[in-house]
């Protein structure tokens, strides 16, 4: 069975997202560690699968198709060419369309829908934020591995996709040059 893997990047005080949205205190240029990049790049390799919510999908894939098509000596491209190449579902309550080469979207129920991928053949499955995207993975129990990038930065009040207690158990953790940790937590 295929796993659903998680990759959020986090606050040191837990939130995904500052109160309105903001994650300007994710990539802060020159801070880039290349081991950092290079998990970020074997992850997305382990999965063969991404998935997001409707509305992160369309900025996010876009993003990654200008990055693979029109900058071929950035240091992400690598991850870029994995995020056009892959099988791309975006889920979606109220079903509006989104184009993209490889995406498909999904407006049928999530839980269902994620059990009928996790039972296909394949590589893992890697989701990606959105917070509340993210909340209905992590409040239906879909959730296999997490992967925190937890940056050096307090926001004091944003978003969290957790809405009630969770117990997890901590199998590996990273510290990176430029102060971020990744944690990989399973369902304790």
């Amino acid at each position: 069975m295929r796993k659903l893997k998680l990759q959020m990047q986090m606050t040191v005080d837990g939130f995904v997202a500052g109160p309105n949205g903001e994650n300007d205190w994710v990539f802060v240029p020159g801070t880039q560690d290349p081991a950092a990049l290079q998990f970020t790049i074997d992850l997305a390799a382990s999965g063969d699968t991404i998935l997001t919510g409707r509305k992160t999908a369309g900025g996010f894939f876009a993003h990654w198709q200008n990055v693979a098509d029109n900058q071929p000596d950035s240091p992400w491209n690598p991850f870029a060419k994995l995020m056009v190449s892959h099988r791309k579902i975006a889920f979606s309550r109220t079903g509006a369309e989104i184009a993209g080469p490889n995406l498909e979207l999904e407006t049928g129920d999530l839980a269902t829908a994620i059990q009928a991928l996790k039972s296909q053949p394949g590589k893992d499955i890697i989701a990606y934020g959105g917070v509340e995207f993210a909340q209905s993975l992590v409040d239906l129990n879909l959730v296999d591995e997490y992967y925190f990038i937890v940056n050096p930065v307090v926001l004091g009040s944003g978003k969290s996709i957790f809405k009630d207690r969770k117990v997890l158990k901590l199998e590996e953790s990273i510290a990176y040059t430029n102060g971020k940790v990744m944690n990989k937590y399973v369902v304790g």
